[in-house]
């Protein structure tokens, strides 16, 4: 890409990422305790419940019209488990320091609570698709239902098909072609094409990227959660395999970490800037977006896979898509760490977060490591591409579910796919934090003016288990102050 196009684009976004999160650091923790106080601490009091949930899961929902909650769960862990637990912390790390790791956990721990309310209420609110029955649903739908705002469902659903269809699947796409040139040097073997007199450079890992994935999203969403569930508790078992050897390996030091992290992370020596100045430290700032680009809790985009599935009772995908924000950044999020800190090379890393994990590996288990983290890394990120469009895919239909549209959607995909493979690495990340920060401002403004309907949920949820019912079932008919509100013959 032209440097002065490139300098003058990053300009404009940061120019906008400022005062956004200045507003989304305070917006994120102020709704994450609120949902905490009110909830009486759902992730905490539940999160044994959520446990037997997703075992109970895996065969359940064989009902054509959804996909089985374990399904949906791999689909949203298969979003968030990817460059953000990689590249992210390690940008974290190396922009914050080791407290941002710190804030990344404050994040996803208050943000467990908003993450049950958004997934409870996409499947209180979830249509059936007048084309194949499947269920869809997701902010959209429980914005222009729940908040009669058809124009908000409209803008929101606008933010995350650029969010996730597009620029996040292009931080994806960068990540792979960053670890596969640390690793083997592939961006040196590009291919020139010769059109007439003018002479193109084709990264051909973009390519491949591009193939893959429309092999994958022209399948449909059935097609992406039987990929998803195939291959994405493998390579997570994998990589945190790994992360545990090293902890292992470096189970001396280990406590003198966890305490690096805590605290550095009330250290206010790096100012943040913004309104807030020297309120706010550079750990904190950096640890609330990457975890939020990590663990997606509140930002809108998990809600979309949890509407597809099949279950008795809308809370049990929250319980299902909480616990999948505690497995994101509390285990994988934090082996990452582990590596990143046990090398103590994070002094010298810059934005090139990819690179800075895979030489903390070389250190830590020898010159292999730089290979194994580019497989696992292609693994992690085309997961989160494949997920991505599925999020997107629905926001489309609800738009506009026209065939022509959807192919063009789809082959807009490909090309923003190929776009992060070949564009620089700062831009792409900052472009992703700034329609991040929109999506998510929608998603939490109006699931706090949808509140009510989430606490009649989680009240009828918990008097059920109260009466000794394993498997609460959801009955609409049995909250007649609701009824007329949910457009739905589904409960």
């Amino acid at each position: 890409m032209n440097e002065q196009l490139n300098a003058t684009l990053m300009a404009w976004v940061q120019t906008l990422n400022n005062p956004l999160w200045d507003f989304l650091v305070v917006f994120l923790v102020v709704v994450g305790v609120f949902y905490t106080v009110l909830t009486r601490g759902v992730q905490f009091r539940l999160f044994a419940q959520s446990l037997r949930t997703m075992k109970s899961s895996r065969q359940a929902g064989d009902d054509a019209h959804g996909i089985t909650p374990f399904q949906a769960f791999v689909t949203g862990l298969a979003s968030r488990v990817g460059v953000g637990n990689v590249a992210g912390v390690a940008i974290a790390i190396a922009i914050g320091g080791p407290g941002a790791v710190f804030w990344m956990w404050m994040t996803a721990l208050l943000g467990m609570s908003s993450a049950f309310v958004e997934s409870s209420l996409a499947q209180l609110f979830k249509v059936r698709d007048t084309e194949n029955q499947q269920f869809r649903g997701g902010p959209a739908y429980y914005i222009t239902q729940g908040l009669k705002q058809k124009w908000m469902g409209v803008l929101f659903a606008i933010t995350l098909i650029f969010t996730y269809g597009f620029v996040f699947n292009a931080v994806q796409a960068n990540a792979i072609v960053s670890s596969t040139a640390h690793a083997w040097g592939w961006d040196k073997a590009n291919v020139m094409l010769h059109l007439g007199a003018l002479e193109v450079e084709v990264s051909w890992v973009g390519v491949f990227l591009v193939i893959m994935t429309a092999l994958i999203i022209f399948g449909g969403i059935k097609r992406i959660a039987r990929v998803a569930e195939s291959f994405v508790p493998f390579m997570a078992l994998l990589y945190l395999a790994v992360a545990l050897y090293i902890a292992a390996k470096n189970y001396a030091i280990l406590p003198d970490l966890f305490a690096l992290i805590v605290t550095k992370a009330f250290q206010f020596d790096a100012v943040a800037g913004g309104f807030f100045g020297s309120m706010v430290s550079m750990a904190m700032i950096q640890g609330i977006k990457r975890g939020l680009f990590s663990n997606e809790a509140g930002m809108g985009s998990a809600p979309n896979a949890a509407a597809a599935s099949d279950v008795k009772h809308p809370v049990n995908q929250g319980l299902v898509q909480m616990l999948g924000v505690f497995v994101d950044t509390f285990v994988v999020c934090t082996c990452t760490a582990i590596i990143i800190l046990a090398s103590g090379l994070y002094h010298d890393a810059g934005f090139e977060g990819v690179t800075l994990t895979q030489m903390a590996l070389e250190s830590q288990i020898g010159s292999w490591g730089d290979d194994f983290l580019a497989i696992i890394l292609f693994l992690f990120a085309y997961s989160s591409i494949i997920g991505n469009y599925a999020y997107a895919e629905g926001n489309v239909q609800f738009i506009h579910n026209n065939r022509k549209l959807m192919t063009l959607f789809r082959v807009l995909v490909l090309v923003m796919v190929y776009f992060g493979a070949i564009t620089s690495v700062p831009l792409i990340w900052s472009m992703a934090d700034l329609f991040m920060g929109v999506m998510a401002s929608i998603n939490l403004i109006a699931i706090v003016l949808l509140t009510p309907f989430a606490l009649m949920l989680l009240r009828d949820y918990v008097s059920q288990l109260k009466q000794g019912k394993t498997d609460p079932e959801f009955k609409l008919d049995a909250h007649p102050k609701y009824k007329d509100k949910v457009n739905s013959d589904i409960w």
